[in-house]
């Protein structure tokens, strides 16, 4: 049996087949389309005709999808979304949506109502649940909001609430019906997990799409037996009916992709690793085998969120990066690109476009196109362009460093061509043999998550006791998400004593790791 994983970048749909030992059996790279699903198709098809094996041997396919993001980016395809949040009257002082970009709160339909509910930071009632002034609520947007986002005031405390409220829409407009309860979403923070869920909310309509097209691309491949999963931001697995209920969590997976693969292909738990593309240089951090996640708020298409996301840097430096000579003779490099079209566009594939990829093949760092074709750069134009590549690479590199210490990178992606060979700050490159692909790698050899991030008061439950219901609840995630239970193990424990609370309440972090079931 095999597994086949496709991730699709901002320049490339990378494509690969690996055994049941997770060793390469076929890979290929075929452009990003402008419409994502013939691109996909392509490098499946790719895949399937280089590795000769038969589709109905493959019983497990993984896909990293930009389209989520780009749905928010481009404000398509978004739902209406009603948003009920359960904290009246505390909080009107500030409304839902208050700071969000105007166009999109028109795609989402900027309908919120405020009803009396959810708790105080310690547990105590702030006010109690009105169940009808919420039934009142869904009868007047009745044919107006196509999935329902439920906020209640510190759920991360008491989810009871929102799991009410959740009924209720379900009573109303039918079991089927999307509801997103911003518990399973963001942390701690009423306002940025309510923008979490609204999204989530808004995004059913894009992963059913994205869902069904991918099938539907499988099936005509002949991929009949295949169990589907998508990336989460994590650098984990999930189903994709999880997926459905929680297309956010693919927001931010194709730099995590990288990273898991780049762990698994250099043999490395810790370190640095950075993935250039055609457009954009990642990097992330790998701590245990996984991508560090971010401790600050991310903004995701201008909107404050504060569900987890990895800590990944990006600068506007790959291997289509449009190179310019400046009046004053100086070189710069990006942030634009060529992207897809650099097979185009690019001088060496006879464009007329100077890039990155063209000062790597004059410089002799890169054996791609015709090399004759960048013999009229000058040689000046050529080491500055190199130079102002090592500077970009090399300060991104220290603002991800934790200390003063030269330290490992793992090098990878398509565009790594570009990079040179030494680096300020860093001791040694590893660059594995199939690290242009990753990301595919990673996509494919994941495992599965869950995830837990909840309050406890000490003072009212007995600390192993909280450890352990929150471990168990993370390990229901993973179960959910696709995981077999007798491979369940904690990977990730993390305790925040909460400042100047008397109940010595404590943010509780517990992520649960399993192998696909």
């Amino acid at each position: 049996m095999y597994r086949l994983g496709i991730d699709v970048g901002g320049t490339n749909t990378d494509a690969i087949i690996l055994d049941e030992e997770h060793q390469v059996v076929s890979f290929v790279k075929r452009h990003t389309s402008l419409d994502v699903g013939s691109g996909i198709e392509a490098a499946l098809s790719a895949v399937l005709d280089d590795s000769g094996i038969d589709p109905k041997q493959i019983n497990a396919v993984m896909l990293g999808t930009t389209q989520i993001t780009n749905a928010i980016v481009e404000r398509k395809k978004i739902a209406k979304v009603g948003v009920l949040r359960l904290a009246y009257p505390a909080t009107l002082s500030i409304k839902p949506f208050t700071y969000w970009p105007q166009d999109l709160v028109e795609k989402l339909g900027g309908l919120y109502s405020v009803v009396p509910g959810g708790y105080e930071y310690d547990g105590q009632i702030l006010s109690e649940l009105d169940e009808e002034a919420v039934k009142k609520q869904l009868a007047e947007w009745q044919g107006q909001v196509e999935s329902v986002a439920v906020i209640g005031a510190f759920s991360s405390l008491k989810t009871d609430q929102e799991a009410r409220v959740a009924a209720l829409v379900h009573e109303a407009y039918g079991n089927e019906f999307p509801v997103t309860q911003s518990a399973e979403i963001g942390s701690i923070g009423l306002i940025q997990r309510e923008n979490a869920s609204i999204l989530n909310a808004g995004l059913f309509k894009v992963i059913a799409t994205t869902i069904t097209g991918f099938k539907q691309a499988l099936a005509d491949k002949g991929v009949a037996n295949a169990d589907l999963y998508l990336t989460q931001n994590d650098g984990t697995l999930m189903t994709a009916e999880f997926a459905q209920r929680f297309p956010i969590l693919t927001i931010g997976s194709g730099p995590t992709n990288s990273i898991r693969g780049a762990a698994y292909l250099a043999g490395k738990d810790d370190a640095i690793v950075v993935d250039i593309g055609g457009t954009t240089t990642d990097l992330g951090v790998l701590k245990n085998g996984f991508p560090r996640e971010s401790a600050i708020a991310v903004e995701v298409g201008g909107v404050a969120t504060n569900f987890r996301m990895p800590d990944i840097l990006s600068i506007g430096l790959g291997g289509g990066s449009i190179v310019r000579v400046q009046p004053d003779g100086s070189v710069t490099v990006g942030p634009d690109s060529v992207g897809y079209e650099i097979t185009e566009k690019a001088l060496c594939f006879g464009g007329d476009t100077l890039t990155a990829t063209d000062i790597a093949v004059r410089m002799g760092l890169a054996d791609v196109g015709d090399k004759a074709k960048v013999y009229g750069v000058s040689q000046e134009v050529a080491e500055a362009g190199l130079a102002e590549i090592k500077h970009m690479i090399e300060v991104a590199i220290d603002k991800m460093k934790t200390s003063a210490d030269d330290i490992e990178i793992i090098l990878v992606g398509g565009g790594a061509i570009i990079a040179p060979d030494h680096l300020a700050g860093v001791a040694k490159v590893i660059a594995p043999e199939k690290g242009g692909v990753a990301n595919a790698i990673g996509a494919s050899i994941s495992q599965i998550s869950g995830t837990v991030d909840r309050i406890y008061p000490y003072t009212k439950i007995d600390r192993e006791e909280a450890l352990k219901q929150a471990e168990v609840e993370a390990g229901e995630h993973a179960k959910t998400a696709g995981a077999l239970p007798d491979t369940l193990s904690v990977v990730e424990r993390e305790e925040i004593p909460l400042a100047y609370d008397p109940n010595q309440s404590t943010r509780v972090k517990i992520k649960v790791v399993g192998e696909l079931a």
